[in-house]
């Protein structure tokens, strides 16, 4: 599908050969939208759709201006719960969006909720994950039927500055206690060492394979011991880190790779995404997570990448989990975009019924949660 307006074409690709020819195109607009973030690399949704996708569904809307690729937004069509286009990279992603060229802002975003206004014939848009302040926010300004913003999930934030100032930011007896396992790091022998991009590969099927030991006998993401994780990620990160969006990093103790720490990097954010490690460390009481953020603010501050405003993030990724508040970080919530036409809107209304179901149902296990870890611990149910 083509059309033409004030020399801008748009045209929806549904070919996933075709999809694979734009990584030049398409890292030139990643590098001209602010918002990206390592997660909109062609590298990561191609690999995506490779592992992921299924025949039939791709919808990536490509708009250009003589030719040059100024918007891109990377979708699929679903049918269940709801017929709804929403974008490509699953929940292994964290942060979902568009692409527009900063230059051509208005004219792309406009161009943008056109093409999904008409594809969206008898679907809903449902675009979420997306990172306060992306690209997609342009295009929710300038849909021109029934739409409804909501919050996503809950992402922890840092400043990305040296470890001496993550630290002073804490208070007094945590920041002392946390100095403490920094020293123990050294006075174990625990280096690291960053993997060259040829070297990516091994590293994250290391990676993986020490991840699966760390949760052995415990509750696991059932989609991180797939084979179709392992292709996607080293398909995806291999490249990444070539062209500098993806670091891998080991950690040796007596010379033996005892963890790695998946990076991705783009603009001012800088993510952790993925690390697996050996229980060899529980067993000499290493702080695992202090090790790896550790690890990152010194493969940051070597790489020159500390924004001299502080304005650069190092982003938690999605997830409250405790060990991740001890640092006092910033809680920031992805949206949400729903976007349909005046025939679809019934779509909307039962979309929004949904996450409202949803977020209630996460309110009662919560409190249930709560009311357990109060409960006597002495025998019968409570024991279980």
């Amino acid at each position: 599908m083509t059309g033409q307006g004030r020399a801008l074409s748009v045209e929806v690709c549904t070919d996933e050969r075709a999809f694979g020819e734009l990584t030049e195109d398409w890292e030139r607009l990643r590098g001209a939208c602010p918002s990206a973030t390592a997660f909109q690399s062609h590298a990561w949704l191609h690999s995506w759709w490779l592992s992921y996708g299924r025949p039939g569904r791709l919808r990536v809307v490509l708009v250009r201006r003589h030719g040059e690729l100024v918007a891109a937004a990377p979708l699929m069509r679903v049918h269940h719960p709801l017929p709804a286009l929403v974008p490509i990279g699953g929940t292994i992603t964290d942060f979902c969006d568009v692409l527009i060229d900063e230059e051509e802002a208005a004219a792309g975003a406009g161009a943008l909720a056109d093409a999904l206004a008409g594809l969206a014939r008898t679907a809903l848009v449902d675009f979420g994950e997306v990172r306060p302040g992306g690209a997609m926010e342009r295009v929710y300004l300038c849909w021109r039927g029934p739409r409804r913003r909501m919050n996503d999930s809950v992402c922890l934030d840092l400043p990305a500055v040296p470890m001496t100032e993550l630290i002073g930011r804490l208070p007094t007896g945590r920041a002392r206690r946390i100095r403490s396992k920094v020293n123990q790091f050294t006075r174990l022998g625990i280096e690291w060492r960053v993997a060259r991009h040829d070297e990516t590969e091994a590293a994250l099927r290391r990676l993986l394979e020490l991840h699966r030991k760390q949760w052995q006998g415990r509750q696991v993401t059932s989609e991180h011991l797939r084979p179709r994780f392992l292709e996607h990620l080293v398909r995806a990160a291999v490249p990444m880190a070539r062209s500098g969006a993806a670091v891998a990093t080991e950690f040796l103790l007596e010379g033996t790779v005892v963890a790695v720490n998946l990076t991705l990097l783009s603009g001012r954010l800088t993510g952790m995404y993925m690390y697996g490690f050996d229980p060899l460390l529980r067993e000499r009481r290493v702080d695992v997570a202090t090790m790896l953020l550790h690890a990152s603010t010194r493969d940051l501050e070597s790489g020159g990448q500390f924004a001299p405003d502080s304005a650069r993030t190092l982003s938690l990724l999605r997830g409250e989990e405790s060990y991740k508040y001890r640092w006092c970080p910033e809680r920031v919530l992805n949206q949400r975009f729903l976007l349909a036409r005046r025939r679809t809107a019934p779509l909307l209304a039962a979309a929004v019924a949904e996450a409202a179901t949803r977020r209630r149902a996460k309110r009662l296990l919560r409190r249930d949660a709560a009311a357990a870890e109060g409960a006597p611990q002495g025998g019968g149910a409570a024991a279980t």
